[in-house]
């Protein structure tokens, strides 16, 4: 029995951690504790020897844009790498998922979907069994779904751009929307993109019921960035204020409370807006709201690391909180089912035996007297053969049973998002080893315990590390830089 990655997956989590080391000692941590993380798991039987929890998450910074077609989206990325690098249009001109990288190369180039599926340096690494999951036959073709761009911009250095084909016009739904949920998991910031020119909800449903919604609930709700894009179609509206309340309204109806809203236009793709000063209210309006769009993407490095710190974190609690009392409350379950079987099975088969042997005429006067029992009695080795086959019979039917109930109580487990094979480490408590009286599940130890508590530490101690590098709010750094000029 395995208890540790294996060799192709070890030597995956070794290049990982050579492509970090130039980037920030805190991010080598970080796969150190996943690591040790992966040992508890292992044990419990939650992960497979193929599989990591520091490879369930991207370690790249990862920017989505998100949001219906004609929304503006590409125009927005080749403003921003300042270049044409995506198609425009008014109509579903690119029905992929395209990730957008930096490249020294001075061409361009346009890889298959492939790139993205076979990497595991990208976050669609595999991406192609759980396309598999959602549409079977459609994981053989990814080239369908996804495409990689390279191209030398200095806007895209230290991260990942991904555009997303829109949702209100697309035939391989499912598909497609099963990987906006996971990029959007795996996203620092997500862009969410809305027509100006189509404000009312009628037209923004897909996107306000997928996109939208869905982030009331999740703890990240914050990387959201809700932009109403080619605001300029509005200038010659009597009510154009209107118009993007009636935008924040809709989003608001959904449920959402929270989230910065902003509207931008680009200006090469802007319609003459003839009043200068209702111009230059639009144009301040837009240059205050990019500015603090691209604030957040250039942070998102930084915002990479919290989120992968923050991760880590989540992942110890909930293999503590959520993993374990799962496994144990199926434990239970069995155990309790296993018990009442037996009981039942036992008592009819002791039944059973009262009748034969009341109709066999075993009973003498009231006392158990059958032919077989002198000569047993004469022989110990009789006895001894006799016991052993009725302790046989007993403990066979008890592990029938157990079996039986396990396979049963194992096709109702609920998953639990994140923390791997709930199933697994259940059906692991129930071979022939694993006692049906014990409570705590098997791997769950002074060790295990032991390690979760530790990831916690590490983590709170790398947040701590990295607070001390951006923020300074006793002003001791400014101190010193102030003596040091005095001395110098």
């Amino acid at each position: 029995m395995f208890e540790g990655p294996s060799k192709l997956l070890k030597s995956r989590l070794d290049n990982l951690q050579e492509n970090l080391a130039t980037e920030n000692p805190v991010m080598i941590e970080a796969v150190d504790t996943f690591k040790k993380l992966d040992k508890v798991a292992y044990k419990l039987g939650l992960l497979t020897e193929e599989e990591s929890y520091a490879t369930s998450i991207s370690w790249w910074p990862l920017i989505s844009i998100l949001g219906t077609f004609s929304a503006g989206k590409s125009t927005f990325i080749n403003s921003y790498v300042g270049n044409d690098i995506q198609q425009t249009g008014n109509q579903a001109v690119d029905d992929k998922f395209t990730v957008i990288t930096y490249s020294q190369q001075e061409t361009p180039r346009v890889l298959p979907g492939l790139a993205l599926d076979a990497d595991p340096r990208f976050p669609f690494y595999q991406i192609s069994e759980e396309i598999e999951k959602v549409s079977a036959g459609e994981g053989s073709r990814i080239d369908s779904y996804l495409q990689l761009k390279t191209y030398k911009s200095d806007a895209l250095k230290g991260k990942i751009l991904i555009d997303s084909p829109g949702f209100d016009a697309d035939e391989q739904r499912n598909s497609t929307l099963r990987i906006t949920d996971h990029i959007i998991d795996l996203s620092d910031l997500v862009l969410v993109f809305f027509d100006a020119r189509h404000p009312e909800p009628g037209a923004m449903k897909d996107t306000l019921e997928h996109l939208v919604s869905r982030t009331i609930e999740r703890s990240d709700a914050g990387k959201f960035l809700l932009i109403l894009n080619q605001l300029d179609a509005t200038a010659k509206e009597d009510n154009a204020e209107q118009v993007v309340a009636a935008w924040q309204r809709a989003i608001v109806q959904t449920g959402l409370s929270t989230g910065r809203f902003y509207c931008i236009f680009n200006d090469k793709a802007a319609v003459k807006i003839e009043d200068e000063s209702l111009k230059k209210r639009y144009e301040d309006k837009r240059d205050i709201d990019l500015k603090e769009i691209e604030h957040r993407m250039s942070e998102v490095s930084v915002e990479r690391v919290y989120r992968i710190i923050g991760a880590l974190e989540n992942m110890a609690n909930r293999i503590e909180s959520h993993a374990i009392p799962a496994i144990q409350a199926a434990k239970q379950q069995w155990y309790k089912q296993t018990m009442i079987f037996d009981g039942l099975l036992y008592g009819m088969m002791i039944i059973a035996a009262i009748f034969y042997s009341i109709n066999a005429g075993y009973w003498v006067d009231g006392s158990f007297q059958p032919y077989w029992l002198e000569q047993l009695n004469a022989s110990r080795t009789n006895q001894f053969i006799l016991l052993g086959a009725v302790v046989a019979i007993f403990v066979g039917i008890h592990f029938w049973v157990r079996n039986i109930v396990a396979k049963r109580i194992a096709r109702k487990i609920k998953a639990v998002a994140g923390v791997g094979n709930i199933v697994s480490a259940f059906l692991k408590n129930t071979g022939f080893m694993h006692s049906v009286f014990n409570k705590n599940p098997a791997g769950w130890g002074r060790y295990a315990k032991k390690t979760i508590a530790m990831a916690r530490h590490d983590a709170d101690s790398m947040v701590k590390t990295l607070n001390d590098k951006y923020s300074d709010p006793l002003g001791r750094q400014e101190a010193l830089n102030t003596k040091e000029q005095r001395l110098s």
